[in-house]
């Protein structure tokens, strides 16, 4: 076994190319997102949260299954299924990166602000992100009341099961460099999707 970010997937190594987001390897780094990160933020109240992304996730996977040559990357999946007319991968997807921006956010702010709590973290991560797109806080803003500890969730990040816990500098790195990741994906399908007129990941706040 190995410190959780070590075990994953990170999004810093899902290729980018001309054509686009590579669609399966950005699916198993967000597979490591749903199960493990989210996991360590612990409490039931995130089960609805997790639910939300694995379904969305669900979508896409499908989609990427039913047509592989045609939706190797996120880009191409989104297209191909718009001119045929079919399937609702291209709404989870949206759903899926609105739910990545959440957690990116937060974690973002987390790592920037060191003294505040992971409550307060994911409170401006969500006023950035999901919240001026949900009409109410729904269970998102109800989950992010049982956020832990920040010292505990931190622990656990850092956790390495038969042996030490790797230093808060290795931690640090291993983070940014899967925030850094994920934050040029989101970035960039926030941009096509706006362009495409396909919906919006990102959406100012009022």
């Amino acid at each position: 076994m190995a410190p959780f970010l070590e075990t994953v997937k990170s999004f810093d190594d899902v290729p980018i190319t001309d054509a686009g987001v590579d669609t399966d390897a950005f699916l198993e780094a967000a597979d490591g997102e749903l199960t493990g990160l989210m996991s360590s933020v612990g409490s039931k109240a995130f089960s609805p949260v997790i639910s939300d992304i694995q379904g969305n996730n669900k979508k896409v996977r499908d989609r990427y299954l039913a047509a592989p040559l045609q939706s190797a990357t996120l880009e191409q999946l989104v297209t191909n299924e718009k001119s045929n007319k079919v399937g609702s991968a291209t709404e989870g997807l949206m759903w899926l990166l609105r739910s990545l921006a959440f957690t990116c956010k937060s974690l973002q702010h987390a790592q920037a602000n060191p003294s505040e709590e992971l409550k307060v973290a994911f409170t401006k991560g969500y006023d950035v992100s999901l919240g001026p797109i949900h009409r109410s806080g729904g269970f998102f803003s109800t989950a992010i009341g049982y956020c832990p500890p920040r010292k505990s969730f931190y622990e656990r990040l850092a956790a390495n099961p038969g042996g030490e816990p790797i230093s808060q500098e290795i931690l640090d790195k291993e983070l940014n460099d899967w925030l850094t990741g994920l934050d040029t994906i989101i970035s960039r399908m926030d941009g096509f999707y706006t362009k495409g007129k396909h919906g919006e990941i990102l959406k100012s706040p009022l």
